[in-house]
């Protein structure tokens, strides 16, 4: 009498004793692995669908992820699962009270969060804001901002703007035993409330300051850089006038004396991180770019012919220099405000 072959799981081994599986088996191994996943990693799925870009894709995940992600979050077993596993990647134990949003409560604002008027929206590809007519200008500093300032105000007037020169001579950031520039910038604003401001200062920059802690600094090293950025930052703030209007600083162009550019650099980068927080509003002229790419010269190409552009003095501009200074700043004002540069 024939055998009948025998089905059982007993028997369903091939001639090597492997064991053999049909497809039915394959298919219950998948429904069990998917039903364990979304047990386990039910919010991992959730997760990983709202991270990703929107389309069909997404919405694909979040329509398994978001019910896998409820009916996990009604379970203990994905918190199991990361206590029985962590053995194989240990991560370190990350304290809740260093969360970002803890600290930002425990400052108090002392630790001041990023605000959009950091971004220029040139630079992210953002919608400029409209131009607005200029109406008045200020234009301050130190010597430097001299002759520059008489070239503005000869080129604007023309188009109805108000140029105020307003130069104090002799005085500097760092030393503010002759004039205090915070108190003077207040002073200017409160007086002149202008639409936009250009400040050119730095001839007479290097005295010691007080730095943290009240503890005075020499210069040039990373404390006075740090103590004359925040003078800087200072003036920047009162001169946007919460943001209506917009501020132009010149940086300085490498003077002949190597004492001088030593506190040149210094004062340029003190500059470009004190500018950091208003990018929006604030403009940082390059004038080493346009006068001093190479170390310092008393003559440079304009337009085809070698024209000196400095003073005797080798820190100063002279007349054809900041007549080019002038150039550049017209421009750079003109992608603000409207009106007609040079006519």
């Amino acid at each position: 009498m024939t055998r009948q072959t025998d089905d059982s799981l007993m028997n369903r081994f091939d001639e090597h004793g492997l064991r053999i599986f049909r497809a039915r088996d394959a298919i219950a191994a998948v429904v069990l692995a998917a039903l364990l996943l979304v047990l386990f990693e039910g919010a991992s799925i959730r997760r990983a669908g709202e991270q990703m870009n929107p389309g069909v894709g997404r919405d694909l995940v979040l329509l398994v992820g978001k019910p896998a992600g409820w009916l996990a979050d009604q379970l203990p077993l994905a918190d199991l699962a990361d206590d029985a596993t962590a053995w194989l990647s240990p991560d370190e134990q990350l304290a809740e009270a260093d969360g970002f949003d803890v600290v930002a409560q425990q400052t108090g604002g002392a630790l001041a969060p990023v605000t959009a008027a950091a971004f220029d929206p040139a630079e992210i590809g953002a919608e400029p804001e409209p131009r607005r007519p200029l109406r008045k200008l200020l234009v301050t500093g130190d010597s430097l901002s001299t002759p520059l300032d008489v070239q503005l105000a000869r080129r604007l007037s023309s188009e109805g703007v108000e140029v105020v020169r307003d130069p104090h001579l002799g005085t500097g950031i760092s030393k503010s035993f002759t004039v205090d520039w915070g108190q003077l910038a207040a002073s200017q604003v409160r007086r002149h409330r202008p639409d936009a401001v250009v400040v050119f200062i730095g001839a007479n920059e290097g005295f010691p300051m007080p730095g943290a802690g009240d503890r005075e600094v020499e210069c040039c090293g990373a404390d006075w850089a740090a103590a004359y950025a925040t003078r800087v930052r200072q003036m920047l703030d009162t001169y946007r006038r919460d943001g209506a209007a917009r501020v132009y600083w010149i940086t300085l162009p490498t003077p002949r004396d190597p004492d001088r550019q030593r506190i040149s650099r210094v004062v340029n980068a003190a500059i470009t991180v004190a500018a950091a927080p208003w990018r929006a509003q604030v403009r940082v002229v390059d004038t080493v770019k346009t006068f001093t790419p190479d170390g310092y010269r008393d003559a440079i190409d304009v337009r085809g012919t070698s024209t000196i552009v400095r003073e005797a003095d080798g820190i100063h501009l002279n007349e054809a220099g900041a007549s080019l200074l002038a150039d550049e700043m017209l421009t750079r004002i003109g992608e603000d405000f409207v009106y007609e540069p040079g006519r």
